[in-house]
């Protein structure tokens, strides 16, 4: 039986989030709205209509192909992809073939702890189809997403196993998210994928015929067509064979397992010629240069930033590092208060609680500003209210938006902080709880405990604990 290995290759297309589409004003937010609503005679194809290319679109692929390490191509022009599917009103695409705007780029991805980089062969602009909906025996088509913006990313066959490609994916969808040129909202359509897999002997350098599965719309999809789609492979090369021609498949999740749809196409079978209506694009060195200052911190370089820096572990840093807007919240947080352990304990156990909560709310759209977070943890750093009065506050800001200090004010939650308050109700305590007293004199340090939480229970919480600690010691000396 021979050992053999697999080679993976993607193909990633992405939705740019502009408002309008690519080479019309049509709204490009075509997501639960009702059929055919967001057309014109352009994204429709009408004979003689003429495309004007959205400068929107262009600048944000620049910032993601700088983000993805590709080298801008300094003319890029646009061809016509002819094929016949009834979603396709043009009866062709606008994409790029000869001239992509960007190729030889690369992602770092990181597994296992050990980081490596995946070739991205090209990136380039293309509007997309529209949508068959198959209902009752009927076939309708609606064409709301034709002449969306899209951008599509092809790697080269560098991946080698199902895991790498869904965290290739996974940090491919996060760079897009942080340069915001895409959602990248799977459930929304706005990020998809075609996965090509082959099996070779492993040392062999030879490329042998390929399968691609079309249009995965998750990450779960897309690793388990993976794995399965090597599971048949690896069969064929264990009877003897290889698979003999480059097919075409789809991924049926309800079957798990992949369906054949008719062998691949090449690029001659799309006859590619140079789109006659849009001339090409020249880019200049000042364009790319200001297009390189909107390339953020990405996410992998934030992740390893917050575990040197921080000291965080894996798992926080991953999770801070998810979204760009996580992150700047958190760093705000830290800086405002210098105090990174109640940071932590506020933002993730209550606060990302409280949003996943409220619909999965996202952290830009929290009613508690990181301004307001600070202030908070400030009250408790002052003494001015118990960190378990804070952890009562926390919701009420969210339920309400009001300030801190207003909450405070309004339920007389101020700490107690002076020995002239506290003092008598201690003294009470030591005086009608004898035998705890007594255990405590005998070495039981945990029964002080009991003490300090009577004296909590009696303030509503709003003593001060250590100076609690102090008085309740001085008195049972």
């Amino acid at each position: 039986m021979k050992k053999l290995e697999t080679i993976i290759g993607l193909e990633i297309h992405a939705q740019v989030n502009t408002k309008t589409k690519m080479f019309c004003r049509c709204d490009n937010d075509a997501f639960s709205k009702a059929p055919n609503t967001l057309v014109c005679p352009i994204c429709m194809g009408f004979p003689g209509m003429l495309p004007a290319l959205n400068e929107k679109v262009v600048e944000k692929s620049i910032v993601a192909a700088l983000a993805l390490n590709c080298e801008i191509q300094k003319t890029t022009k646009f061809d016509r992809k002819n094929y016949f599917y009834p979603d396709l009103p043009k009866g062709y695409q606008i994409s790029q073939f000869h001239n992509p705007l960007a190729v030889n780029g690369f992602i770092e991805i990181e597994t296992d702890d050990t980081t490596r980089e995946i070739r991205i062969n090209r990136l380039h602009m293309e509007d997309d189809a529209g949508k068959l909906v198959h209902e009752g025996g009927f076939t309708y088509c609606d064409y709301n997403r034709s002449g969306t913006p899209l951008i599509e990313i092809v790697t080269e066959p560098d991946i080698r196993s199902a895991k790498e490609a869904k965290i290739f994916a996974e940090t491919l969808q996060k760079i897009l998210k942080f340069t915001d040129t895409s959602d990248a909202d799977m459930y929304k359509g706005m990020m998809r994928f075609d996965a090509s897999v082959s099996m070779r002997p492993l040392g062999d350098t030879n490329l042998y015929p390929r399968t691609e599965i079309k249009n995965l719309n998750s990450f779960r999809a897309l690793e388990l067509a993976i794995l399965y789609e090597e599971r048949r492979q690896k069969g064929l090369w264990n009877s003897g064979e290889h698979q003999a021609h480059m097919t075409t498949v789809s991924w049926d999740d309800a079957l798990g397992k992949t369906i054949f749809m008719r062998n691949k196409e090449g690029a001659s079978d799309y006859r590619y010629f140079p789109e006659p209506d849009i001339p090409p694009l020249n880019l200049d060195d000042h364009t790319i240069e200001e297009s390189k200052k909107k390339v953020p911190e990405l996410p992998l370089a934030r992740k390893k930033r917050y575990r040197d820096i921080y000291k965080l572990n894996n798992f926080d840093s991953e999770l801070l590092s998810s979204t760009k807007s996580l992150g700047d919240y958190f760093e705000k947080v830290v800086e405002g208060t210098g105090d990174l352990k109640k940071t932590l304990s506020f933002l993730l156990t209550i606060l990302l609680k409280l949003l996943k909560d409220d619909n999965n709310k996202k952290i830009d759209l929290s009613p508690v500003s990181a301004k307001e977070l600070v202030a908070l943890i400030n009250e408790v750093n002052t003494g001015k209210i118990s960190g378990n009065t804070a952890k009562e506050i926390l919701p009420e800001i969210y339920k309400t938006g009001k300030k801190v200090s207003v909450i405070i004010e309004e339920k007389g939650l101020k700490q107690i902080n002076t020995i002239e308050d506290l003092k008598p109700i201690c003294k009470d305590i030591v005086d009608n709880n004898k035998q705890i007293i007594e255990d405590y004199k005998n070495g039981k340090d945990k029964a002080l405990g009991a003490l300090v939480g009577k004296v909590m229970g009696i303030t509503k919480g709003q003593a001060n604990p250590k100076l609690v600690n102090d008085i309740l010691k001085n008195i049972i000396k």
